[in-house]
């Protein structure tokens, strides 16, 4: 993510037009495709929302906004990432956090200033394997659902690692084409696994969200077009701006290449394998949904996944623990050392690794739009997943998330 966040409208205030209505027609039928079983009732599933271009438009209403944030399968179709029947138990030990402080030029903040001026709406801290803190907000509960939008970047790269790992893919410098030979002759021939993962691709790409003219823009009105395929004619269509590993470049549209290569290298549908290497093995207890780019399509890789804070957490857990779940490893040895730490594209060093962002020390964190985050810290074994409703996706953050982690971080030092 590019450090931003998304934003809704109630049904009844939007201008009438057919893609408007084309767009609620299919959210309602993945809805009732999606539903559970009587008597397991989503507890917010009756809540007014907005629309997917008002989420990235950052024009909605702050009730508005979390209601849509918690329901965002709601927007498009989704494919469910199945939980397995062990859970990971996360034994609670909590810390009142009392005399947490960090500072912020000359401003000095608490746990209570982050959590109002960042609009959080859920927040665990796991150090040590144990729960040390866990709040939600704005009506989240242990059972709410939230959006991850870049955040599942991160999920997606990870599968990369897992494909490699049991050798559907057979190296990190691979052509993509190898796996994706619909892109021969676009500006992603020549363009390897490794350089996707970095967003090193050297293709042309706006990521500006609230621009209507943007790539990104380009990229959800033909999700919400729900055609298949119009995903990766798009990507195919752009033209090349640099060589290939020689500059980097935030890329949503990207990550949407990168799920389609993990789809082709596996031979199943993406949420299948992401329950299949991760969500079962690393004991997650509730289902999660991932957005379609069409009916029965493929998985949106760079945006809208959704799942409980404590699966997001445990998600963490598989991170610092390097893809090891008991005796099985899942992703290759040394993985997240590489993915979560900083890489040299064209001469420069940038702040990314494998669709992940480096932060102090061996730190990292998969970002996404609005305030969502899960922080590693692997020299103090911490974990934090949070929550955020933030009324813009890019630009309207309050205290700077980074110090704060880094501040967290030295807390445990104490």
């Amino acid at each position: 993510m590019l450090r931003v966040t998304p934003s809704l409208t109630a049904p009844e205030t939007i201008p009438v037009s057919h893609d408007h209505w084309f767009s609620r027609a299919l959210a309602i039928a993945a809805a009732l495709l999606s539903a559970p079983a009587v008597g397991q009732e989503y507890p917010h599933a009756n809540e007014p929302i907005g629309t997917v271009r008002e989420v990235y438009d950052g024009r909605l209403y702050p009730d508005v906004q979390v209601n849509t944030f918690r329901n965002i399968d709601r927007l498009f179709p989704t494919r469910a990432v199945r939980a397995g029947e062990t859970v990971r138990e996360l034994p609670v030990e909590p810390m009142d956090f009392a005399d947490f402080r960090f500072t912020v030029g000359k401003n000095t903040y608490d746990l209570y200033d982050i959590i109002a001026l960042n609009r959080v709406t859920g927040m665990l801290v796991i150090q040590d394997g144990a729960i040390r803190f866990e709040k939600y907000f704005l009506g989240n509960g242990p059972d709410t659902r939230w959006m991850s939008m870049s955040v599942v970047k991160s999920m997606t790269a990870t599968l990369i690692g897992a494909a490699i790992q049991d050798g559907h893919i057979d190296s990190i410098d691979d052509p993509i084409v190898k796996y994706l030979p619909r892109f021969e002759g676009s500006a992603y021939d020549g363009v390897t696994v490794r350089h996707l993962l970095q967003m090193a691709s050297g293709v042309q790409w706006n990521e500006t969200y609230t621009d209507p003219a943007s790539d990104r823009r380009a990229m959800l009105e033909a999700q919400i077009g729900q055609q298949p395929g119009a995903i990766l004619d798009l990507m195919a269509s752009l033209p090349r701006a640099a060589e290939p590993g020689t500059r980097w470049n935030y890329s949503t549209g990207e990550t949407h290449v990168a799920g389609a290569l993990v789809r082709a290298a596996v031979g199943k549908p993406v949420a299948d394998y992401l329950s299949e290497k991760i969500w079962i093995p690393a004991g997650m207890a509730s289902d999660a949904n991932w957005w379609l780019e069409s009916p029965d399509g493929l998985e949106v890789g760079g945006s809208g996944l959704s799942a409980t804070l404590r699966d997001y957490a445990r998600f963490g857990l598989f991170l610092l623990e390097d893809g090891v779940v008991g005796d099985r490893r899942i992703l290759p040895e040394g993985w997240m050392a590489e993915a979560g730490s900083r890489k040299v594209v064209g001469g420069r060093e940038v702040e990314y690794g494998y669709m992940l962002w480096p932060l102090h020390g061996r730190s990292y964190a998969a970002i996404g739009i609005f305030g969502q985050f899960v922080f590693v810290d692997p020299d103090r074994d911490l974990v934090v997943a949070m929550w955020g409703a933030q009324p813009k996706p890019v630009g309207k953050d309050g205290v700077d998330e980074y110090v704060f982690f880094e501040a967290l971080s030295a807390y445990f030092d104490d």
